[in-house]
């Protein structure tokens, strides 16, 4: 059986292209469309909570070898799944990201935000942007 060697990921352009590669080799392309995608992120996403699931705030943070190791997993599903999403969506997920923590700046200003969890709404009741 061949052994299956780490691909050398020092970007998401690189990223993006090993996904492209893998998928092309097994002729996946109809499958992934950007609704197919979408759900298969929300799956992916979904099972990113079962290692936490029971735990304190505090043993979430503590996880053993095993339980970081399944969430390390998951959460390399997600990233996976997103960036092939946004591959085909044609989204730079990092201009994608600088543009909307530019967004979440406007909407938590640090004088009102600082120190609490408060939806925008709370402390910016006129304001009515969509997250």
């Amino acid at each position: 059986m061949p052994t299956m060697s780490t691909p050398e990921i020092d970007s998401l352009d690189t990223l993006r292209q090993h996904i492209r590669d893998f998928a092309l080799a097994r002729a996946w392309e109809r499958y992934h469309t950007p609704k197919n995608l979408a759900m298969a992120l929300s799956v992916e996403a979904a099972e990113l909570l079962e290692p936490f699931q029971w735990l304190t705030a505090e043993q979430s943070g503590q996880l053993s070898p095993e339980q970081h190791e399944a969430v390390r997993q998951e959460i390399a599903d997600v990233l996976i799944y997103l960036t092939r999403l946004a591959d085909l969506l044609d989204i730079d997920l990092l201009d994608a990201a600088a543009d909307k923590l530019a967004i979440n700046a406007r909407k938590y200003p640090v004088d009102k935000a600082h120190g609490n969890a408060l939806k925008y709404s709370a402390f910016q009741p006129d304001q009515d942007s969509p997250e």
